[in-house]
């Protein structure tokens, strides 16, 4: 458990810890050390930050991270890194005249931002600096009682390798050897050199300074309103609020419930997700048992068949003896292969077990807390990393990948002249090619231009499948191709021409060759709206697809996502020709995020930002300005931003080949991209800042406003 109690930054344990938006924790005085300020006028970065450490923890609480104006992106090179390997920036002394240059006249406002040292999140800070993270008292309270529980094992510590009786008082503690040591024993035998020398030493109990218990705890106040305690939660937002929050402030037409009965609710959902857990790691234990055992039958199945080889090879003539060495070597290659295959998955194993166990430990102390609002700061990150922790456990883990036998069978009955070609035998039964599959019609069916196709193989078939051909026509009567490969049963096609009749066929195939056709089905795609030259397609947000995050509603229509980092969810149709056009109303928006509307390829990278990568187009947007994006370049900055109530449309031409943004019904310059061909799926990107709803089967606008030219 005590990782989870580690700072990322310093790697002692947490002092003063606060909550990131991210959900991680980093200590207050790390936090400090690890942000950056650059005013736009200034550039000269370490003597700020001299001034602002020496200057009190006012200034430190307000280092800010300058956002580049033209891209909406923030950066900075730091140039130190902290013992934990997270960088940070020196604190050197300004040089001479460097307070008269640090705030000139005219000099412009600051951005303030502070970068996650675990998933480099960046996080803006408002007037009050650091003091508007909430403190995290509940990990604060479980590391001062895991301190006092170390520090009183360290008042009977003994050195575990005196030779004197009794062995002399503990002086140091080496983390990464975890033996205790008194001071003749550190220098004698944990010298400061050689591979010795990157070793931490502790004192015994130690984990960093923490205050000391000091009495009963206070009562947590709102960080809005000092003199109110909490006594609500705000569902929206996910934290804790107090009466005066919900009579002036911006939780007041939020969905609230009570503290008590959302601080029970969550604890019992971390208690049954601990319990899934809880079971794998037992089958964990007892997997790892199994393993042990199956190294000691291998060892000994290996024993036997090298005693049985060289007894057969003695028997032979002296023409054998430079074979029998080859087949020994061969024997001894296979158990060495099992037995390295069998220690890695012990150390895999041993590893994710440590790593879940530690997790369940402290889980079970965050569940001992009596603390409603601190519980409620972290249960949905400690739910999620449980949840995570219990899908790692995937099918097969827990099986051995090798068997204890030894599949080699020596023939010592060929004649003198065959010893030459004298080699292990294995055993192999026939096998055919696979029988006729059979498609799943009921689950065969089409939307809008996509078909789904599903099949089986028969029952009581023996012989193996190690894939599947599906084929299609073009949709007109043409010859047959292949649109996939592979060992699934269900596959989807989309991009489709709308208004066509496809016929399907799949067959098996096996190592012995490619087994006959199943039967054509026949499928119809959507014929849209028969009064318009291009077909109105319908669809919806895919759930199938979207990243865990994202969270759908409102029949999949409406979008959402309960991360601070970016998501992307895909629609339900693909286009591959024709001109498409469907708009996306901004719900909620709050805090200035940035979501980013477009087109993607079905393997577009879903965590994060749509464009970032080589298989979307999209346009992101602001309160104030949009940018075009794809491959990570963002270009074509144009005035016009979004806000709640606003409109965006897009129009996707795909027979010039172009995509074109709209905002309100203005056009956003010229068309966003061209040359855009292949099949594509709508798509969008947002965080938990931000709620969208999708109108679909509209009309391509036929009038559009003059558009907006992007700044140059």
């Amino acid at each position: 458990m005590e990782e989870e109690l580690k700072c990322p930054v310093c790697g002692s344990l947490f002092r003063e810890p606060i909550i990131l938006p991210c959900s991680h924790n980093v200590c207050l005085p790390c936090a400090r050390t690890i942000a950056v300020q650059t005013p736009e006028t200034e550039q000269h970065l370490p003597p700020l930050l001299h001034r602002a450490a020496g200057g009190g923890g006012d200034h430190a609480d307000k280092l800010s991270l300058h956002s580049e104006t033209d891209s909406g992106y923030g950066s900075y090179t730091p140039s130190l890194k902290s013992p934990n390997g997270v960088r940070v920036l020196p604190l050197v002394p300004a040089p001479p005249g460097a307070a008269a240059a640090a705030a000139p006249r005219g000099a412009g406002p600051a951005s303030s931002s502070l970068t996650c040292p675990q998933c480099h999140r960046s996080a803006s800070l408002d007037q009050r600096g650091l003091r508007g993270f909430q403190r995290n008292r509940l990990l604060e309270a479980i590391v001062q009682r895991y301190q006092q529980g170390r520090a009183a094992a360290a008042a009977a510590a003994k050195c575990q390798l005196c030779d004197r009786n009794p062995p002399e008082p503990a002086a140091v503690l080496c983390e990464q050897c975890e033996v205790l040591y008194c001071a003749a024993c550190q220098l004698r035998c944990h010298p400061a050199r050689g591979p010795f020398a990157k070793h931490r030493l502790a004192p015994p109990g130690s984990g960093g300074g923490g205050k000391g218990a000091g009495g009963g705890r206070k009562l947590p106040t709102c960080a809005e309103h000092d003199l109110e305690n909490y006594s609500m939660y705000c569902v929206s937002c996910r934290s804790p609020v107090c009466y005066q929050c919900l009579e002036e402030g911006k939780h007041g037409k939020h969905d609230v419930k009570a503290l008590g009965a959302m601080w029970k609710q969550h604890k019992a959902q971390l208690s049954q997700a601990l319990n899934g857990v809880s079971d794998k790691a037992k089958e964990a234990k007892e997997f790892l048992v199994q393993l042990k055992n199956l190294l000691q039958q291998i060892q000994e199945n290996g024993l036997d068949y090298e005693a049985c080889l060289v007894a057969q090879c003695d028997a032979l003539v002296d023409a054998l003896t430079r074979q029998k060495a080859k087949l020994l070597t061969k024997v001894t290659k296979e158990r060495e292969h099992k037995l390295k295959v069998v220690w890695d998955q012990i150390n895999h194993c041993t590893l994710k077990l440590r790593q879940s166990t530690g997790l369940m430990e402290y889980c079970l102390e965050v569940i001992k807390e009596n603390d409603p609002s601190g519980f409620l700061q972290i249960s949905d990150a400690l739910i999620k990393r449980v949840q995570v922790s219990q899908e790692q456990w995937v099918k097969g883990a827990l099986e051995p990948k090798v068997s204890a036998e030894f599949d080699l069978t020596l023939d010592s009955e060929p004649l003198l002249q065959s010893i030459h070609q004298l080699d292990f035998i294995q055993m192999k039964f026939p096998v055919t090619v696979p029988p006729v599959p059979l498609l799943q019609l009921e689950k065969c069916c089409t939307r809008n231009n996509s078909v789904t196709l599903a099949w089986r193989m028969p029952p009581l078939s023996h012989n193996p499948v190690e894939g599947y051909i599906l084929e299609l026509d073009d949709g007109d009567g043409g010859q047959f191709r292949e649109v996939y490969v592979g060992k699934e049963t269900l596959c989807t096609i989309d991009g489709l021409h709308f208004n066509s009749t496809y016929n399907a066929r799949v067959k098996a195939f096996n190592s012995s060759g490619v087994g006959p056709y199943s039967k054509t089905v026949i499928l119809q795609t959507s014929d849209g709206d028969r009064r318009h030259l291009n077909a109105v397609a319908w669809f919806t947000f895919d759930p199938s697809s979207a990243h865990r995050d994202i969270v759908l509603s409102n029949d999949n229509q409406t979008a959402t996502c309960n991360s601070y980092d970016d998501r992307v969810v895909l629609g339900t149709a693909a286009f591959s020709k024709g001109v498409h056009y469907w708009e996306l109303h901004v719900d909620r928006y709050d805090n200035h995020p940035d979501p980013a509307f477009g087109i993607a390829r079905i393997n577009v990278v879903k965590d994060m930002m749509l464009g970032k990568d080589d298989k979307a187009w999209a346009m992101y947007v602001d309160n104030n300005r949009s940018w075009f994006m794809h491959c990570n370049s963002h270009t074509n900055r144009t005035e016009g931003g979004v806000s709640k109530g606003a409109t965006v449309g897009v129009l996707l031409d795909l027979n010039k080949h172009n995509l074109t943004f709209y905002i309100n019904g203005q056009q956003q310059g010229p068309p966003a991209f061209e040359n855009v061909e292949g099949v594509f799926m709508p798509a969008l990107s947002l965080n938990r800042n931000v709620q969208v709803t999708l109108h679909t089967g509209l009309e391509v606008p036929q009038c559009v406003k003059q558009p907006k030219l992007p700044n140059n």
